[in-house]
């Protein structure tokens, strides 16, 4: 399972590159002459180190073939230059003429006009960039996957230097961002608790880069991964029937993860190329990390925190340390404060003191924060320098709810807090009360509130929190963490579960969402300059059927015997969809001929997520069983606003008259054409926008699971008609959001938002 390859070509590197940095002298001079080293291993006319200063700010440290006063006077601001864009993405880049490039900075001080190859990675530590790592030649070539590999572990190396302090101080890559009192992040688990700072930082790095003995260093690995399963076990028996169903469900998904055999050959493949067993762990984490954390999708990229956890916990035990301290080791309450946390890590805490989690990271997608929520332990996320803003010891309260951290609160703020609290404590009763009920307006229309899942564990809470079903199963997961594309009997058990798990809910399958800034190691792809626009979803499936078929194919035998809902991402055309449900008739076809088991009935229907369909409607909906509106990637199609950019992300929004009138536009042609529409996208769940959308005609809205209650409450405290009479009279409003013109009307119609 682990593998005995031979081994391979950084070895020798590695060695002189450990002989320089425990040799004597300063990190510069090190640097310096790591740089020569590397050039000359790998025949490179250049080799260039640049590091993280400031501001993102990317200074030339070290050079072997530029030009030599070019060293610490050359800089690249954000994402300037090829440098800037490895660092801003975290990606490698590998370019036969890096010159024709139009990421491409001309710096005329280095003299790097001759130079035509360029081959660079991300320096990474702690999952953070802080530096890049680069060569070039005169001669035009395209460095092939070996010697990208050959860096990416020589990077390891040199990113261990340059996180030691010496070269760039840590203060300038993880500084405090100011001492307010008030720090505010993104809500994940809703609560209010006080308590004490306890900093949990990342674990020290390997100490030990290079073995000698690879042999040796599998067999400390095998023996790390069944203590690592073991404790997982432990673990899942002390959760199993001892309170909510959630902590225990989260780790038998996380214990899948532990035992995936791709995992595990790729920490393998690591120690034959001449890694300690530790540093491969280390090389896989960061490999898997540059693969998954560009998504667009926060799920898929709260999957990469179950990974890193999974890498850290085998540290621990390649390092002795059997099992991890549990939070409070001092007395009094704690509140961990973190760049991110596992589920797992959070399960092994002291639950008697554990009170609240400030992260650094973290999304309300992740096992984490599903876990924080059924524990009722208050949680708060992407608050920006987590680690530099807190200390030790000083005291705290966090409204998970608001997703806010008072330092240092006096006695009349605790108060204050403490009367939120118990109105929270009674709204959240409140919406339990109700899942029971239906999501019916007060003149009578019914809402059909469904959940956005990614995994089994998902739809643990659907009868919970009085949910219809799940409106968008997303499947990119399995093909996201392995190493080759899951077979179909991989995907057939994974579906199959899903659909078990649902209870005979109804559930909308969404096929692969996967290429542009999603990208499988095994599924090679040209870089793209708008990867939201490229080539991903239906046209990866489309251009490659196979991939498409396999999984349709997958999907009917896990429906066998029910009804197989699934849905196309990313359409742009009718012929587009005709192409893909094509496929899927094929392979039920197929089913029926060999007598494989297949679903009873399918319904197929396709995402609006891009505006061209709105010309093509009629054709449309001629051809699909129903319609799915993705607001997410719809608004920024609508408005060219990438929702990645801070400074576009909150510009435009689903509460504006262009957004409002396409939405009318849709619900519209499908209540004519008699064809369901759901909205799926994130707006779906914030209240207010839930709100305006039951006004222009949508019935079905499929949200995130805690979202369910405040959007069933905003429904039955809501008369339709004036609403849809205040939005007709806003259809020419020349104003860029109509959110105050709709707030007002809740305040004034006592609609809970």
């Amino acid at each position: 399972m682990i593998g005995t390859a031979a081994p391979g070509g950084p070895r020798r590197l590695l060695r002189r590159l450990r002989d320089v940095m425990a040799g004597r002298g300063g990190a510069q001079d090190k640097l310096d002459r790591v740089v020569r080293l590397i050039a000359a291993d790998m025949v490179a006319e250049v080799c260039s180190c640049y590091l993280m200063r400031a501001g993102d700010v990317l200074e030339l440290f070290a050079t072997e073939g530029l030009n030599p006063g070019a060293v610490h006077e050359t800089r690249l601001g954000p994402g300037e230059g090829l440098v800037g864009r490895i660092a801003a993405r975290a990606r490698p880049l590998s370019l036969a003429d890096a010159r024709s490039h139009p990421w491409f900075a001309h710096r005329p001080e280095t003299g790097e006009d001759v130079y035509k190859s360029f081959m660079g990675v991300p320096l990474l530590r702690d999952g953070r960039v802080v530096g890049v790592l680069a060569v070039q030649n005169r001669a035009p070539r395209r460095y092939g996957g070996e010697e990208l590999e050959a860096l990416q572990i020589v990077g390891m190396a040199v990113a261990e230097l340059a996180a030691g302090g010496e070269l760039v101080a840590p203060a300038e890559w993880l500084a405090p961002e100011g001492r307010a009192g008030l720090v505010e992040g993104q809500p994940l688990a809703g609560g209010l608790a006080w308590g004490r700072v306890e900093v949990v930082r990342a674990r020290a790095a390997p100490g030990r880069l290079v073995a000698d003995d690879p042999e040796a260093e599998r067999a400390r690995l095998a023996a790390a991964v069944a203590a690592l399963r073991a404790g997982l076990d432990r673990l899942a028996a002390r959760s199993r029937g001892a309170g909510p169903a959630e902590p225990a469900d989260v780790l038998e998904a996380f214990r899948m993860f532990a035992a995936d055999s791709g995992w595990l050959r790729r920490i393998g493949e690591a120690i034959n190329s001449g890694l300690s067993a530790e540093a491969a762990v280390v090389r896989v984490q960061e490999d898997t990390r540059i693969r998954m954390d560009p998504a667009a999708d926060a799920y898929l990229r709260e999957r990469l925190t179950d990974l890193d956890e999974l890498g850290d916990r085998l540290l621990g035990h390649l390092a002795g340390e059997h099992e991890r301290r549990a939070a409070g080791g001092g007395g009094g309450d704690a509140v961990i404060v973190a760049r991110n946390i596992g589920a797992a890590q959070l399960l092994e805490y002291d639950r008697e003191r554990l009170r609240a989690v400030v992260l650094e990271e973290g999304s309300p997608a992740g096992h984490a924060a599903i876990v924080a929520r059924a524990l009722e332990i208050p949680m708060v996320g992407q608050v920006r320098g987590a680690l530099g803003r807190f200390s030790d010891g000083e005291v705290v309260v966090v409204d998970g709810g608001e997703g806010r951290v008072t330092m240092r609160p006096d006695d009349v703020e605790i108060a204050v807090l403490d009367e939120r609290a118990a109105e929270r404590a009674k709204r959240r009763a409140f919406h339990l009360s109700l899942r029971g009920l239906p999501a019916r307006t007060l003149d009578g229309v019914d809402v059909r509130l469904d959940v956005n899942i990614g995994l089994t564990t998902d739809t643990d809470r659907l009868e919970e929190l009085g949910a219809a079903g799940v409106g968008l199963c997303r499947t990119e997961i399995p093909f996201m963490t392995a190493p080759r594309f899951p077979g179909v009997e991989e995907q057939t058990a994974i579906y199959r579960r899903i659909l078990d798990a649902a209870g005979g809910r109804r559930v909308v399958f969404r096929t692969l969402d996967i290429g542009g800034d999603k990208r499988l190691p095994y599924l090679p792809a040209a870089a793209e300059e708008n990867p939201a626009m490229g080539w991903r979803a239906i046209r990866v499936g489309l251009d490659r059927p196979a991939v498409l078929r396999r999984q349709l194919r997958a999907l009917l035998r896990a429906a066998a015997g029910r009804t197989l809902r699934v849905m196309f991402p990313l359409v742009a055309t009718a012929a587009e969809f005709d192409r893909a449900r094509a496929l899927l008739e094929r392979e039920r076809g197929r089913a029926r001929t060999r007598g494989d088991p297949c679903a009873d009935a399918v319904v197929a229907g396709s995402m609006v997520e891009v505006p061209s369909l709105l010309w093509q409607l009629p054709a449309l909906l001629a051809r699909v069983d129903f319609l799915s509106l993705g607001t997410n990637d719809l608004l920024q199609f609508l408005f060219a606003a990438d929702r990645a950019a801070p400074e576009t992300a909150r510009r435009y929004g689903l509460l504006s008259p262009p957004a409002l009138a396409l939405v009318r536009q849709l619900a519209d042609a499908c209540r004519a054409a008699r064809t369901p529409l759901s909205v799926c996208g994130e707006s779906a769940g914030r209240a207010l926008e839930a709100m305006a959308l039951v006004g222009l005609g949508v019935r079905e809205l499929s949200m995130p699971p805690s979202r369910v209650g405040s959007v069933k409450t905003m429904c039955r405290s809501l008369d339709t008609r004036p609403l849809a009479a205040l939005l007709d009279s806003l259809r020419d409003s020349p104003a860029d959001d109509l959110r105050p013109r709709l707030r007002a009307f809740a305040r004034d119609r006592a609609v809970a938002i």
